[in-house]
């Protein structure tokens, strides 16, 4: 293999090289942990939501930011989206295989930072 060539998913026993810059791979992992991608994943995690509904489950992200996030999940298949033909439309998010599949170590992730921290102070 030249330095710098990707592996192609037909290649059963082989993998993406993730530490070049050109690999597909890396794109949809930088997707994943960027900063909101992970709230994404995490919101979706019980059931679908409504743009709307999305954003106000996560706190202090923008429509601007929600709508670039969403679109790159869509783009990864991590996320389907569902237009309803309404006026106005009414766009529904919710996790593909592959999101439920990666979403999965991130809710554990989050289950677990959470159980760790100590208990919020009532006041």
């Amino acid at each position: 293999m030249t330095e710098g060539a990707q592996l192609t998913p037909t290649e059963p026993d082989r993998r993406y090289e993730v530490f070049h810059t050109d690999c597909p791979a890396r794109s949809v992992v930088d997707h994943v942990t960027s900063r909101w991608g992970v709230w994404v994943l995490i919101s979706l995690r019980s059931k679908n939501l409504r743009f709307y509904e999305l954003r106000e489950s996560i706190q202090g992200i923008s429509e601007k930011m929600l709508a670039q996030t969403l679109r790159a999940l869509v783009k990864d298949d991590l996320v389907w989206r569902e237009v309803e033909p309404t006026t106005p439309p009414q766009v529904t998010y919710g996790l593909t295989e592959f999101g439920r599949e990666i979403g999965e170590p991130l809710t554990e992730l989050f289950d677990r930072v959470t159980r760790r921290l100590p208990p919020p102070s009532a006041g």
